[in-house]
């Protein structure tokens, strides 16, 4: 099925059908030390996505490269199908980006919002949002 039938369908679906659509592959790029971050990579993997990790003494210029701003930043960062995707991000989030293509550099949970995908604690709301040339807009609320 092609990505764009794929994100056709996941939005005729509604949001509890996304993650069993998600088949992409991603890029993880992380700390060795970064428990959390290898939390996120398995939620991923169980949502359908393979996830190739490279593990960095740094992640920070790497972050620079990618064009991540310091306001979204969180301790890991991720390339999918020409997006990045900065922390704890669910699975719903990465799906409605994929299926909507906005013009966007990618989405974001800045910082380590607690009881998020792979981190542990009492869930917190936090917000998703999109980050790029134009600046940082809300994007979805969990």
């Amino acid at each position: 099925m092609s990505k764009m039938m794929r994100g056709a369908l996941a939005l005729l679906l509604g949001a509890w059908a996304l993650p069993a659509l998600a088949a992409e592959s991603m890029t993880v790029y992380k700390a060795d030390s970064c428990g959390c971050c290898a939390g996120w990579v398995e939620y991923m993997k169980a949502k359908g996505h393979a996830a190739k990790v490279v593990s960095l003494d740094d992640v920070g210029p790497m972050k620079q490269h990618l064009k991540v701003p310091e306001a979204m930043q969180s301790c890991h960062t991720a390339v999918i199908d020409g997006y990045v995707v900065e922390g704890h991000v669910p699975a719903e989030a990465i799906a409605k980006l994929l299926a909507e293509r906005p013009k966007v550099t990618g989405i974001a949970a800045p910082g380590m919002p607690q009881g998020s995908p792979g981190m542990s604690g009492k869930p917190e709301p936090f917000t998703v949002y999109t980050f790029g040339p134009d600046g940082a807009k809300p994007f979805m609320r969990f």
